[in-house]
């Protein structure tokens, strides 16, 4: 039998987890490793950030568009719903392979929503930054 997500240890276990596969995957490694250069700082505020959003904790503070667009930018708009794509699945296979129950499922869903988002607001960008 599995875990539940009752707390901010799962949440840092989980991120944890689904970081070492995001650093190690060949398609889409190279984004998170070349952006990121203090590893221990990032998955402490991604934690924020989950723990924020599964436990409505106030403990993030950030803007995900900003950075997200500015990786975008970075990478000269390179990043594709396929990134994305990638991401998902290996924050799917993480929670399903670590937890089980209610929680499992409204992060599965929180993550596409917010994926959803993020990529729009890069698109949105994108164009403006065309139109200057």
């Amino acid at each position: 039998m599995k875990k539940q997500i009752e707390n901010r240890a799962d949440i840092s276990f989980l991120v944890n987890q689904f970081y070492a596969k995001i650093r190690a995957d060949k398609e889409i490694g190279f984004y998170f490793n070349t952006m990121i250069q203090d590893w221990d700082m990032h998955l402490e505020k991604l934690t924020d950030f989950w723990e924020t959003n599964l436990f409505a904790v106030r403990k993030y503070k950030g803007n995900p568009h900003a950075v997200h667009n500015e990786v975008d930018a970075h990478f000269d708009g390179k990043i594709t719903a396929n990134e994305f794509g990638i991401w998902l699945n290996h924050w799917a296979q993480t929670l399903d392979e670590h937890f089980e129950g209610e929680n499992v499922e409204t992060l599965k869903r929180r993550a596409r929503k917010m994926s959803t988002f993020l990529y729009v607001s890069m698109f949105e960008h994108r164009k403006k930054e065309s139109e200057v």
